[in-house]
């Protein structure tokens, strides 16, 4: 709880004992639950300012800006962003720039205080987040830098979903989970969010605009919108937008942005916070944003030292008490669980709720069961795995998410959803949670010889039949499921610019996923990008990859000879060799489009690098490079280009 001496004379005594850990964590917890009785509260200052500078350097002073305020503010939180466009600056992370910006600062800083510097975060596109405790309260400060375009408000959406998700801090006691965002007292947001103004021209909206109509104008605002809609920034509040946009100028003056684009106004630089009061300086034309700030009264819990030393005293002398007289015990809202359905890739999670019936807090843990290296199976995760429960009771989530190393199995019926799961009480008894559920196969982790044999999609197929790779007459070339994905990006993404390097959307690939296993219709849906993706975690998800496994070594002797490679290929089993022919065939149809879709052999040989199969990556790359001149020379009887789109 803070880093101060013990209090208590004969705390060491105490701590020595057996079980301190428990009581130790008791302890933490029963201070957090009375927090009010020791602290009170003192409002400090909190200037806010993000400036995206569109990798200018300052020219101005940021005095107008940063020392705005009558009084100089306690604190200074102040985010920049695109502070360096150069190539070395996002390949090395590092830039000459930032040392001007940060000395354009402390001249900036007001005048009638002294300020010491704290810390600095990099970052290139996406956020940085710093948290820090002041007193005893948690401030977490993140500086984000959305996705641009006035169409992709979706992308933006998700990008604040994955910051919040991904962003993680170690706490000091590493026996406790990470730290993410929304578990600190107090969550400042600011950066480029990129959301920008919709549903009208750009001449109605400088019209709006020179008649200081915000109000309207405000309304077709996509961050509010979202907001109001819950999903996006849900919690959290803005100051009122009394100004004009902060986006887009001519760099260096007041005018609206008159190049070719012509982009429509937007308040694209935003604050959101616990609090009220956002104003905006229009005095610096450095970049084609303006800065924009905020002052905030943030209220500190401050610990008053004799009232947190009777409370303390209190504490251990109640927990004295019931560790003589008690032992843990809970209970449990359900004991078996069963998950309907569960697709690849498809999160599903029910919660088990986790009663203190006892006299004591409880510490609690998942724990594996004999001979087992974990506590679950590899499909299924408890969250949190392990804690402490003073009294009430806790929420347990049972997350089931099957992947690319489970799949295989899965689909093959060697494994099905079943587990036991085994809850321990440190001083208490074992509980027991039955977890099942029924997987619905899918193409995806199964192998490429168990799907040419398929004529029905997976999903119609009894499991047994999968299991037992029935034989046909003729099995397919390939499988059906790689020349749906395949046909349909020769037809549509040809001339598609960043084509396997821009994300699909998660829910355009289960989309995609479910109609590739039940065949329920006979085109994709989805965008190129989702489709680009689904097929990139086909050929990620397989349980022996195209170039199978004991063929690596041989490739990478002799990738450098076009007639060696192509000697490798002919010793593929059958299926591998026909889907690595007409996977590189359509690579190469690419390329022939490199023009439109600025697609070369080089990137095509990295995006697999993202994925399992480096081998493939180097083997393909190379491939490709001796292909080029081979078929200046002849084509590939079967597998020439033409042929390999018609064949089905």
């Amino acid at each position: 709880i803070r880093n101060s001496q013990p209090i208590l004379s004969n705390k060491s005594q105490m701590l020595g004992m057996p079980q301190y850990g428990l009581r130790d964590n008791l302890i933490k917890c029963e201070l957090l639950k009375n927090e009010d009785a020791y602290t009170y509260i003192k409002n400090y200052s909190f200037f806010l300012g993000t400036y995206n500078v569109n990798g200018k350097n300052p020219k101005e002073s940021l005095s107008p800006w940063l020392a705005s305020t009558t009084t100089p503010p306690d604190f200074y939180l102040v985010a920049f962003q695109e502070l360096d466009l150069s190539k070395e600056a996002f390949l090395f992370n590092d830039t000459p720039k930032e040392p001007e910006w940060m000395l354009a600062v402390y001249k900036g800083l007001h005048p009638d205080a002294k300020y010491a510097f704290v810390r600095t975060s990099s970052g290139n596109k996406g956020a940085v987040a710093i948290r820090f405790q002041f007193h005893n309260s948690d401030i977490c400060v993140v500086n984000s830098h959305l996705a641009a375009h006035t169409e992709e408000f979706e992308r933006r959406n998700q990008d604040f979903k994955d910051i919040c998700r991904r962003m993680q801090f170690s706490p000091d006691d590493l026996t406790l989970p990470p730290l993410t965002i929304m578990k600190h007292n107090v969550v400042l947001w600011l950066g480029d969010l990129n959301y920008r103004i919709s549903d009208l021209e750009v001449d109605h909206v400088k019209d709006l605009i020179a008649k200081k109509d915000f109000e309207s104008l405000y309304n077709h605002d996509q961050l509010k919108r979202q907001m109001d809609e819950e999903v996006v920034f849900v919690g959290f509040t803005e100051g009122e937008i009394d100004f004009q946009p902060t986006y887009k100028y001519d760099t260096g003056s007041d005018q609206w942005d008159t190049s070719e684009k012509c982009r429509v106004p937007a308040w694209c630089d935003r604050i959101l916070w616990r609090g009220k009061n956002i104003k905006h300086h229009m005095t610096l034309k450095t970049s084609d944003h303006k800065p924009v700030s905020s002052l905030l009264e943030i209220g500190i819990k401050v610990v008053n030292e004799e009232s947190y030393k009777r409370t303390f005293e209190e504490i251990v002398r109640h927990i004295d008490r019931l560790e003589n007289d008690c032992i843990p015990s809970v209970s449990l809202s359900q004991r078996e669980f069963h998950f309907q359905d569960v697709k690849f890739m498809q999160h599903q999670a029910k919660t088990v709720t986790v009663y203190n019936d006892g006299q004591v807090p409880c510490q609690f843990e998942f724990i594996p069961k004999l001979d087992e290296p974990s506590y679950c199976k590899p499909w299924l995760a408890a969250n949190p795995a392990k804690g402490f429960l003073a009294q009430g009771d806790v929420d347990i989530d049972l997350e089931v998410f099957v992947n690319r190393s489970t799949a295989p199995e899965l689909n093959s019926g060697q494994q099905q959803l079943e587990d036991i799961l085994v809850l321990h009480l440190d001083r208490g008894k074992d509980y027991f949670i039955s977890v099942t559920g029924n997987y619905l196969p899918s193409c995806f982790g199964s192998s490429l010889s168990t799907l040419c044999l398929l004529r029905e999609p997976i999903q119609d197929m009894p499991l047994e039949t999968i299991r037992d790779n029935p034989e046909t007459d003729k099995p397919q070339e390939i499988p059906k499921e790689i020349w749906m994905m395949v046909d349909h990006l020769f037809r549509n993404a040809k001339k598609q610019e960043e084509l396997f390097q821009q994300p699909g959307l998660r829910s355009e690939f289960e989309e995609i996923r479910d109609c590739l296993d039940t065949g329920s219709l006979d085109t994709l849906p989805g965008s190129n990008h989702s489709v680009s993706e689904a097929l990139l975690l086909f050929l990620d998800a397989l349980p022996e990859p195209v170039i199978p496994f004991s063929f690596y070594l041989q490739c990478l002797e002799c990738c450098s000879d076009s007639s060696q490679c192509r000697q490798i290929i002919s010793m593929l089993p059958q299926c591998h060799k026909n889907v690595f022919n007409y996977l590189t065939a359509f690579l190469q149809e690419l390329l022939k489009y490199s023009a439109h879709n600025r697609l070369d052999v080089n990137i095509l040989g990295r995006l697999t690098m993202h994925f399992h199969y480096l081998f493939w990556c180097i083997f393909v790359c190379r491939f490709l490079r001796a292909q080029a001149s081979f078929n200046g020379k002849q084509n590939s009887k079967v597998y020439s280009t033409q042929d390999t789109f018609s064949v089905y």
